[in-house]
């Protein structure tokens, strides 16, 4: 990582894994420090340390919206730490961050510290845990779609129930979320059309409107949090464009927004790899930011940082 050009990505859900995190635990000081102050800022709350959960699973506690979403924030600093322990700091271009991602990427800009960062993360997965149970809704990944074709998907399957493109994650790989028969007609519908449409295991309609009451929530807790402004560009899910580099309030409302928006990784890495000669790397845990960069622009190489 000696590139004066550096671009940082964050994982988003469901790039969690039993193990995670624990090399770096073993090479690093700096990230032992973190996955500490992890444990201790969250205290009892997860009934286990969230180290453990981390490095010894079970995969089903592990997954749970309200475990995944702190626990993929946490490797990723300390992934992050471990790296600028050994390199120093880098002057960077750029970070961005895949939904839950993006608060990784605004930590690392300096916008929140680490601690209040993991503590607004673990309310977010909570809160979008609780709004996933209160009806029955998921997600369901289309291969080989454009956005006009999963529009269209969404526009035939939909009848009287939510259901919204809610990931664009390459130009060929959108994800649909909604009410779970409307997934469900979704998927028939690609099926009739040729296309493969995968049902994913998350709590629910991540990125709908039916995630309203947790973006609701949010509005609270980040009326209680100060921020400054971030030291790097991080680009915005909502918008697909860097977040304003002194407004800090709409900073907060895209958030919010975020919650219930549909997000727009494609367009962001597109925007970044137009902008220059840069290297990218990929914080752990997991390679999915790799791959789906392949999706979209095969000439780049994103160096992956799972393990030290």
């Amino acid at each position: 990582m000696t590139d004066l050009h550096a671009v940082i990505l964050c994982p988003g859900q469901g790039a969690q894994a039993v193990g995670m995190g624990k090399a770096w635990h073993e090479a690093s000081e700096a990230a032992r420090r973190i996955f500490a102050q992890a444990d201790e800022a969250l205290g009892e709350s997860l009934d286990r340390p969230l180290s453990e959960i981390c490095f010894n699973g079970p995969a089903d506690l592990l997954n749970r919206t309200d475990i995944a979403q702190p626990a993929i924030y946490v490797c990723s600093v300390a992934c992050h730490r471990g790296l600028v322990e050994r390199n120093g700091q880098l002057p960077l271009t750029a970070m961005a961050g895949l939904s839950l991602g993006e608060y990784t990427a605004l930590c690392l800009a300096g916008v929140f510290d680490f601690v209040p960062g993991l503590r607004l993360v673990a309310r977010r997965g909570r809160l979008m845990q609780e709004a996933a149970q209160r009806c029955r809704s998921g997600m369901v990944a289309v291969a080989g779609a454009d956005q006009e074709q999963a529009q269209a998907i969404c526009d035939e399957a939909r009848g009287g129930d939510v259901l919204v493109c809610a990931n664009v994650n390459a130009p060929s790989q959108i994800v649909l979320s909604g009410h779970a028969d409307a997934c469900q007609r979704a998927a028939d519908a690609a099926g009739r059309r040729g296309l493969r449409a995968t049902p994913l295991a998350v709590a629910g309609a991540f990125h709908s409107p039916l995630m309203q009451s947790a973006a609701d929530g949010m509005a609270t807790a980040l009326d209680h949090m100060s921020f400054q402004p971030p030291k790097v560009r991080v680009w915005s899910n909502v918008t697909a464009q860097p977040h304003h580099p002194q407004d800090m309030e709409l900073l907060k409302r895209r958030l919010v927004e975020q919650i219930v928006s549909p997000v727009r990784w494609s367009e962001i890495c597109q925007e970044l790899v137009g902008g220059g000669t840069m290297s990218y790397h990929e914080l752990a845990p997991g390679v999915v930011l790799r791959g789906l960069m392949r999706r979209i622009d095969r000439n780049v190489k994103v160096i992956n940082h799972d393990q030290p």
